[in-house]
């Protein structure tokens, strides 16, 4: 592979499906992956992107996700839609039920998809733009497995436990925000710890409880949440939300499943659905237009919206007809093509 060259993102998608189908997945699992991993290489998100097929191949070769896993759909015909993962990667069961959970939010104005027994690897904001491509608004959320430790304790108990949001606008990319409720991804410190860098103050904990700007001694030990105690309700709320309430692990429980870090960690996933038009039937206004003077406003005093980067990157990735790798990236990838699960530990 030359690293030089502009690879196209089909050819990477294919590349990163070659690899999956390799190590043993099937050709729903290994797609789904795929699309994942190139959304995030091409809106330059490093730290969601090919840097996670490792992490998928290690979880495949340590026999916790099973990759040829055929999930399911349940629906009761209510505003909840249930789908059996049946300890897949989540990227299939989600694509299984997002059709069928957008035609129940426009009937109902607002529905759920509950994903169990899931692996799941990435950012959330892939499963909530394709909701935000149908004219919905849509919130996900997840645990993940215990590396945070609650405001004023001094060891892993929380997961990174994400949060993602999305609107949909008309003429722009949407409004999507899609945040850890730790200081910062996990990713962030382990790409900080191959880089040699240290860690902002506030970050983690080492294995004593002591703060740390080492990324070493942080993932031997624990991250904070942010924002103090509101990081730590938060995360705390998702434990909740979308593992006590769903019937599934807690990121506690999770660890304790995988039995280590490096390994996606297998819980469940909590996708909702909303219907702008049908929350604001009867009332003065659209709430598309409505948002949009929002959003002016918010721009018009200097500020951005979030994502704005990921989306001018994506664009920059698209015109330039692809994406550059660097050395790395592509020998990472030529070692994983050929050797498949024998490049992993």
């Amino acid at each position: 592979m030359n690293a030089e060259a502009v690879m196209p993102l089909e050819a990477l998608q294919a590349l990163v499906e070659e690899i999956l189908r390799k190590a043993g997945a099937s050709p729903q699992a290994a797609g789904a992956v795929a699309r994942t991993i190139v959304a995030g290489e091409r809106d330059g998100c490093a730290s969601h992107g090919v840097y996670r097929l490792e992490g998928c191949l290690r979880t495949i070769k340590a026999g916790k996700v099973d990759p040829r896993a055929e999930p399911s759909l349940s629906d009761d015909g209510s505003a909840v839609l249930r789908v059996a993962a049946k300890g897949g990667f989540s990227g299939p069961a989600f694509e299984l039920g997002a059709p069928v959970l957008a035609e129940r939010a426009r009937k109902l104005g607002l529905a759920a998809l509950v994903v169990n027994d899931c692996t799941h690897f990435s950012a959330l904001w892939p499963e909530v733009e394709v909701l935000t491509d149908m004219g919905l608004a849509a919130l996900a959320l997840c645990p993940s497995y215990a590396v945070v430790a609650p405001t004023g304790g001094i060891s892993p108990l929380l997961g990174t436990n994400p949060l993602a949001f999305g609107w949909p606008r008309r003429e722009a990319p949407p409004y999507v925000f899609d945040f850890a409720t730790s200081a910062a991804a996990r990713g962030e410190i382990e790409l900080r710890r191959r880089a040699g860098e240290t860690l902002p103050e506030g970050w983690a904990l080492d294995a004593e409880g002591a703060p740390t700007t080492d990324p070493e001694q942080a993932l031997a030990g624990a991250m904070l949440p942010f924002g103090g105690h509101k990081g730590s309700a938060l995360a705390t709320m998702i434990e909740l939300l979308a593992g006590t309430m769903i019937g599934d692990r807690t990121s506690a429980e999770a660890l304790e499943h995988l039995g280590a870090t490096s390994l996606a960690p297998q819980h469940g996933e909590l996708i909702l659905a909303f219907d702008p038009e049908r929350f604001a039937a009867g009332r003065p206004g659209n709430p598309f237009d409505r948002a949009e003077i929002l959003f002016d406003a918010i721009l018009g005093q200097g500020a951005r919206l979030p994502s704005q980067r990921r989306f001018t990157a994506r664009a920059k990735t698209l015109a330039a007809g692809g994406l550059r790798l660097s050395a790395q990236e592509a020998a990472r990838l030529e070692r994983m093509r050929a050797l498949g699960l024998a490049a992993v530990d």
